[in-house]
């Protein structure tokens, strides 16, 4: 069922009764009258195909699928804000947001172009608020509009796991979570926790969105993906957002199988530092620590000769040159067991990062999503097994300051903790 079907008015008629008990009480607050509350409450109940109210003398008494929906409806207008503002207008505004254009927003929404050029200027005149301005041949939000379009995001969010959770109380459908996956994650830790899921919901439904950090934020931020799972951003000072640590990982050096370096880690950077490399773009972190090792020890960082996030090409670009690069045992484990690449070096403390979930801090997680939550941190315990040696000798585990040191309490508040079902 689509969210935006859904009255914007009949949902503040049932956040109202539930939290004020009566049908009059509620009128009152939403400046309706009682026979229009009624009819919008039971408008929402067929279309939720579901009983919201026990009818009582006394007065309406919420069912199990009520206290499931109001906590979310309620977050729904919380976002929504204006009284003035539909349903109908909101989905134009989103579509034409989501696509940049009318022409594309009509594919995307099935709406008639007059009706999303009409929509989307009585929501501006509703607003006060000019939301699109026209740029060259193309359209672009304004910054009123920008904000307007990530409060009605987190809105049909909101909507759409209120509407998840009530199938899930009939026995339907369980839903679907969405996770923007970093490179590493994607190696060996995502597709187990994604196995292990299936088994135990088989109904839900799994979205993966593979990009960088970058990339994944502003989806995550906007209630298109759900969390982020991936390396943590220690300097991350975005206060609507929380990060939990689930493993560490400690990169190495790799080459191809026949490369002149040999098969062992006990070259000197300064070996190293006599190949061209090929290593994420300045500004990732991985790239920013590789300069920030060779500096420590007062090498210039090498030549890097290519420039690339992808794990795929920089295998193919390794097999075929004498380039070097730096990646997690994970990230090539088929490669290694298959004998194409190497391990040729080991990394400075330095390069140690912590891998972990990131998630808006409001944010509601459904069944299934603290299911997904949970089964990250069951393989991330596993994963803290494979932990290697430090470039000091010393075993990650030891419990002595180094490689082993756990990063939860320098990352945002709630790290270190995983949802409970």
């Amino acid at each position: 069922m689509q969210p935006w079907r859904f009255n914007i008015r009949h949902i503040r008629a049932f956040v109202k009764t539930f939290e004020l008990g009566s049908l009059r009480a509620a009128s009152k607050s939403v400046h309706m009258s009682q026979p229009a509350m009624s009819q919008a409450i039971s408008k929402l109940e067929e279309q939720l195909d579901m009983q919201l109210f026990r009818r009582q003398s006394d007065g309406m008494k919420p069912t199990r699928g009520a206290d499931l929906l109001h906590p979310r409806l309620k977050a729904f207008l919380a976002f929504v804000r204006s009284v003035r503002v539909t349903h109908a207008q909101i989905r134009a505004f989103l579509a034409l947001a989501r696509s940049g254009s009318y022409a594309a927003a009509h594919q995307r929404s099935g709406l008639a172009r007059a009706s999303l050029h009409r929509a989307v200027s009585d929501l501006e005149g509703a607003l006060g608020q000019s939301l699109v301005r026209r740029r060259g041949r193309g359209l672009e939000l304004t910054d009123a509009g920008c904000a307007y379009a990530r409060r009605y995001s987190l809105a049909e969010a909101e909507l759409r796991s209120a509407l998840e959770e009530v199938r899930a109380l009939r026995g339907l459908n369980a839903g679907r979570v969405a996770v923007g996956a970093m490179p590493l994650c994607r190696a060996r830790v995502l597709p187990e926790v994604i196995v292990r899921f299936q088994k135990f919901w088989p109904t839900c439904d799994i979205y993966v969105a593979e990009g960088s950090h970058a990339e994944l934020l502003e989806p995550l931020r906007n209630g298109e993906l759900d969390i982020l799972i991936g390396a943590l951003r220690e300097d991350m000072t975005a206060p609507d957002l929380l990060q939990v640590p689930l493993f560490g990982d400690w990169p190495v050096v790799i080459a191809r199988y026949a490369h002149p370096l040999q098969t062992h880690t006990s070259h000197t950077l300064e070996s190293l530092s006599a190949y061209d490399w090929c290593l994420p773009p300045r500004g990732v972190p991985l790239r920013d620590r590789w300069e920030q090792m060779f500096g420590n020890v007062g090498l210039t960082a090498p030549n890097v000769r290519v420039e690339c996030g992808s794990v795929i090409t920089i295998r193919q670009i390794l097999m075929q040159t004498d380039c070097l690069t730096i990646l997690s045992p994970d990230q090539v484990a088929v490669e290694l067991e298959a004998g194409w690449v190497k391990i040729v070096g080991k990394t400075t403390r330095n390069m140690q990062r912590t891998i972990g979930m990131t998630y808006r801090e409001n944010w509601r997680p459904t069944r299934p999503q603290r299911g997904l939550m949970n089964m990250l941190g069951e393989v991330a315990r596993g994963q803290d097994s494979l932990n290697p040696v430090c470039d000091d000798g010393r075993d990650a585990d030891s419990g002595e300051a180094g490689c082993g040191q756990h990063l939860s309490n320098r990352l945002q508040p709630g790290a270190g903790s995983v949802f409970k079902s």
